[in-house]
């Protein structure tokens, strides 16, 4: 049976409807781009899925897999520790900002965004603030997709089908300052403005829900579901005074933003703020093996020290002596080649780039951070009228995802809030391969608005 006879008959995708026919296959990978069983070449516009950091056919991160399998393939970080997770988790804290010393690890990003929903929850109880247990997130937001990170999730079409989910979660405002009239019904406020604006809707969800009952607020650096929103100039500095006033934790969701994706090791370095937890995976090991991880600061530890103390909680496959060899394999790559150095001098760039598609008559905003952008489709450049439900499930599924992709370049159309092409290539990846998606984009997105 061959491997197209297989993924038809057995194999299950992800996010993914099967009734599109044939099912793209991609079985090489090198530096920047993939490559299909046909031997057709893509520029990988995503990195893989916001994950492949140092790019594609790194053989020291395999060789590492590889020695670590040898020496010890697994043992569990239940009761028990090994090497490669303790110095892991040790190089982590290193690079942390404030006092996030403590590494939960993880097989992925949703589980750390469920870690950290269950770590605020006992927390509080354990310190006398027993019915601390909700959360405040974003609206549109991703956080995964396990019971719990689905409730934090804002996505309403992603949960539908998943009802009752935890309760407990509230929605607030997300920061999307090109729809800032829409949201608050005030026009022509400024970035600075919509910033504090945003960020005082959390206070107010909390004043609402009574701040003896919220736990924690979950908020990405920068926003992925909606297309890569940004913060607006002092967001997460208010963000910060909120919590603190409250006693409600701020948890930093960087399983896209961290490792380097915006050219910080830590997304909130980029912007300026501590959060009392981070949850982060994807880039930690490049994608060459899975791995997540919660980490925490250390008064949130403090409880867990006393006797007969407890953090019932755990993956069978967290921590994986195989994942944290890589992704110490993977951390030394980031310091040999400057790859945060690289996306900080490369982001200009990028942005610069993209926003030459702005002459696009459909190209309404072009928004993000490092290397993770996104450009937002219109109608009406004047208007900034969007599509609607209909002409988005045309424009995106029916003509934009497939076109892109044949035109050799793999990145994401979506529309779980307005229509979007995301960008977020490799971080080796630099102005050849910018030129190469703009080139490809101009092409592709001025066929099809000639056809709508």
């Amino acid at each position: 049976m061959s491997a197209q006879q297989a993924a038809q008959d057995h194999l299950w995708l992800h996010f993914t409807r099967h009734s599109g026919g044939k099912i793209p296959m991609i079985v090489r990978g090198e530096g920047s781009y993939i490559w299909d069983a046909d031997g057709k070449r893509y520029l990988d516009g995503l990195a893989g899925l916001f994950v492949v950091q140092a790019g594609h056919g790194r053989s020291e991160l395999a060789e590492a897999a590889a020695k670590q399998a040898q020496e010890l393939a697994f043992f569990p970080l239940w009761s028990y520790a090994h090497p490669k997770a303790a110095e892991l988790a040790a190089r982590i804290a290193e690079q942390t900002p404030g006092e996030l010393n403590r590494v939960f690890f993880t097989t992925g990003g949703g589980e750390a965004v469920e870690t950290a929903w269950k770590l605020a929850k006992q927390y509080f109880k354990m310190v006398g603030k027993p019915l601390k247990h909700k959360v405040i997130s974003r609206q549109i937001a991703y956080h995964g997709t396990t019971q719990g990170a689905l409730s934090i999730t804002g996505v309403p079409f992603f949960k539908q089908m998943f009802e009752p989910l935890v309760p407990g979660r509230v929605a607030v405002p997300n920061t999307n300052h090109y729809r800032a009239d829409e949201i608050t019904g005030v026009p022509g406020m400024t970035p600075e403005q919509y910033g504090i604006w945003a960020a005082d809707r959390v206070a107010r969800a909390i004043e609402m829900e009574g701040p003896d009952t919220v736990a924690a607020v979950f908020a990405e650096p920068v926003q992925n579901a909606g297309g890569c929103f940004p913060p607006p100039p002092g967001y997460f500095q208010r963000l910060r005074e909120i919590c603190d006033h409250y006693d409600v934790l701020l948890v930093s969701d960087e399983v896209i933003c961290a490792f380097g994706r915006l050219g910080t090791m830590f997304g909130g370095q980029k912007f300026d703020y501590v959060p009392d937890i981070i949850t982060c995976a994807k880039g930690l090991t490049s994608g060459y093996s899975p791995l997540g991880a919660m980490i925490a600061h250390e008064r949130l530890f403090e409880p867990f020290k006393g006797e007969g103390e407890m953090f019932a909680h755990g993956y069978t496959f967290g921590g994986h002596p195989v994942s944290a060899a890589v992704a110490l394999a993977n951390l030394d790559i980031f310091e040999r080649e400057d790859l945060l150095g690289h996306v900080t001098r490369n982001e200009p760039v990028f942005r610069q780039t993209l926003e030459k598609l702005y002459d696009l008559p459909i190209v309404g905003d072009v928004r993000g951070s490092g290397f993770f952008w996104g450009i937002e489709l219109v109608k009406d450049k004047t208007t900034k009228e969007t599509f609607n439900a209909e002409e988005s499930e045309r424009l995106i599924r029916g003509m934009l995802s497939h076109s892109l992709f044949d035109a050799g370049l793999y990145c994401r159309a979506d529309d779980r809030g307005d229509p979007v092409i995301q960008l977020s290539p490799p971080l080796i990846a630099g102005p050849k391969e910018f030129d190469e998606m703009e080139s490809i984009l101009r092409r592709v997105l001025s066929d099809i608005w000639a056809k709508l």
